[in-house]
């Protein structure tokens, strides 16, 4: 076969089908192999409609899933003839999955825990009528929780500050310079020290 530069080329192989000695390459041939098969299922599940499900584990036991719809349950319910346990580690599926249900509730009860606190510090900032919600928290009407919360805040808000003076250091200075003025260091300074 003569490719286009005039160099005559072995083209497309047909390679023996057998366990790949070395390990980088037999590494690099599943990644590109199972991206090829994903690909192949995704076709099939676009071209035809079919719902497809594939999971592929590697060497190391690490598990590598195509679906076509959201979720494998969902796909599994279409055939009431398939039976899920029948699956070698089934039962470590279902614990890790149960593990990330939990972990998912946790996380939205306290995003909405902190959701809460923030609306309530907001409150009472605009209840004491103050411009900036730092100003005034209303710390007397705030539990533990929001104490915390507030807390996390105000550090946040001092870290910010730091950085944006520290990065603005050379331009502040020149400027201080021109004016004669250091008042507003001053109050940035007077303010970072009662944070803390």
């Amino acid at each position: 076969m003569v490719g286009p530069s005039g160099r005559s080329s072995k083209g497309k192989k047909e390679i023996e089908i057998k366990l790949i000695e070395n390990t980088n390459s037999r590494h690099v041939t599943f990644s590109k192999r199972r991206s090829g098969l994903f690909k192949k299922a995704s076709e099939l599940s676009t071209l035809c409609g079919a719902a497809v499900a594939v999971v592929a584990f590697s060497q190391a036991g690490r598990p590598f899933a195509f679906l076509s719809d959201p979720t494998a349950d969902s796909l599994l319910r279409r055939r009431s003839s398939l039976v899920v346990t029948s699956c070698a580690g089934g039962e470590e599926v279902d614990a890790m999955r149960r593990a990330a249900e939990e972990a998912a509730a946790r996380h939205a009860a306290e995003k909405a825990r902190m959701s809460d606190a923030a609306d309530k510090i907001v409150a009472a900032a605009a209840a004491a009528g103050s411009a900036m919600w730092w100003e005034s928290a209303g710390v007397e009407a705030l539990g533990e929780a929001e104490l915390a919360v507030l807390d996390v805040a105000l550090r946040r808000l001092k870290g910010d500050v730091c950085h944006r003076l520290s990065n603005a250091g050379g331009v502040a200075s020149a400027r201080r310079r021109r004016r004669g003025s250091s008042s507003l260091s001053l109050k940035l300074a007077f303010c970072m020290l009662h944070i803390t």
